[in-house]
C-alpha cells in the first residue's frame, strides 16, 4: 500500500521573510517591473467593448439608415483626403477612460486626422477615444419624435447614472460642432462650442459653412434613394451641391453622350474610336 504523508505545518511550507523577493526597485529583474504599463496595453479597444446596444437593437427607421448614406457620399472637403478621415455611422463612441463602458451613439460623426481602415479587418467595431487619441469634430443627430429634449441638451443627468448626450458633447468630448436636424419640422439646428459651452448658431437659408473643411451643410429638397424629400446633404465653395456617386455617373453619362452626337455631326462614328 502506499503511505500517504502527514500534512506539513504552515511554518514549513509558507515562505519566511528573508525568502520573499524583495520590493526595493534596486532589487527588480527588469526596468518594465519598475513602472506600470501605458494605456495602450492595459485599456480595453474596440475589440474588447459591446459594438451594440442590447436595449436599442439595429436602426429605427429607414430615414435614418438613408441619410447618413447621403452624408458619406457627400462629404468630400477639399483640404482633407478621404483617407484621413473617418465617417461613423450609428456606432458606438466610448468616450471616459475611467467609465470604459460609457458610451453615445451619434446618428453620424466626423473625425479627422484619422486614418481609414486599408484592409477590412482593420474596420472599426466602436470608435473608442481614448484608443484613437482624437475627438470627433462634428456630431449629427437626425431628431425624432420623443427624442428633442435629449438631442437639444433638455434632459437632466440622473443620480449614478452616465453624462446625457449633451453633456458628452459639449463637456467631455468638446466636439466644436453639434448638428440637429428634424426633417419634420423642416429645422436645422447648429451648436458651436464656444469656450466651455454650446451656442446656437444662426443659420440662413437652412445652410451653414464651415471654413475648417470648405465644405457647407445643409438641407436640400430632392430625391435621393428613389424617396423624395428633406436631406441634409454638403455643398462645394460655389453653393452646389456635392454630387453622389449615382448623380455622378449619370453627368458622366451625359457628357459622354453629347461628345458621341457632336462626333456624329462631324461624321465621325464614335463607336469606331
Amino acid at each position: 500500500m502506499y503511505q500517504i504523508d502527514p500534512p506539513r505545518p504552515p511554518s514549513e511550507v509558507m515562505p519566511k521573510m528573508y525568502d520573499c523577493k524583495s520590493e526595493d526597485p534596486q532589487d527588480l529583474d527588469t526596468p518594465e517591473q519598475i513602472h506600470p504599463l501605458p494605456p495602450s496595453e492595459t485599456m480595453p479597444t474596440m475589440y474588447d467593448l459591446p459594438s451594440e446596444d442590447p436595449e436599442e437593437p439595429g436602426l429605427p427607421d429607414e430615414f435614418h439608415d438613408f441619410q447618413p448614406q447621403l452624408l458619406r457620399e457627400t462629404c468630400q472637403p477639399p483640404n482633407y483626403p478621404q483617407g484621413e478621415m473617418f465617417i461613423g455611422t450609428d456606432l458606438n463612441l466610448y468616450y471616459d477612460a475611467r467609465n470604459r463602458l460609457w458610451q453615445k451613439r451619434p446618428d453620424w460623426f466626423l473625425v479627422l486626422g484619422v486614418p481609414r481602415a486599408q484592409q477590412q479587418q482593420q474596420m472599426r467595431l466602436s470608435y473608442v477615444v481614448w484608443q484613437e487619441g482624437i475627438a470627433p469634430f462634428l456630431v449629427v443627430e437626425l431628431l425624432s419624435p420623443g427624442t428633442e429634449a435629449e438631442d437639444l441638451g433638455q434632459t437632466s443627468r440622473n443620480a449614478n447614472k452616465p453624462p446625457t448626450k449633451w453633456q458628452v458633447y459639449e463637456q467631455y468630448l468638446r466636439i466644436p460642432y453639434y448638428i440637429v436636424f428634424d426633417r419634420y419640422e423642416n429645422q436645422l439646428r447648429v451648436f458651436q462650442l464656444t469656450a466651455t459651452k454650446y451656442q446656437a448658431v444662426t443659420v440662413p437659408e437652412k445652410r451653414f459653412w464651415f471654413d475648417e473643411l470648405q465644405l457647407g451643410l445643409g438641407v436640400w429638397q430632392g430625391e435621393y434613394q428613389q424617396t423624395a424629400g428633406l436631406w441634409l446633404r454638403w455643398y462645394d465653395a460655389t453653393g452646389n451641391w456635392i454630387p453622389t456617386s449615382e448623380e455622378r455617373a449619370e453627368q458622366e453619362r451625359q457628357r459622354a453622350e453629347k461628345l458621341a452626337q457632336r462626333l456624329r455631326s462631324l461624321g465621325i462614328d464614335p463607336d469606331t474610336l
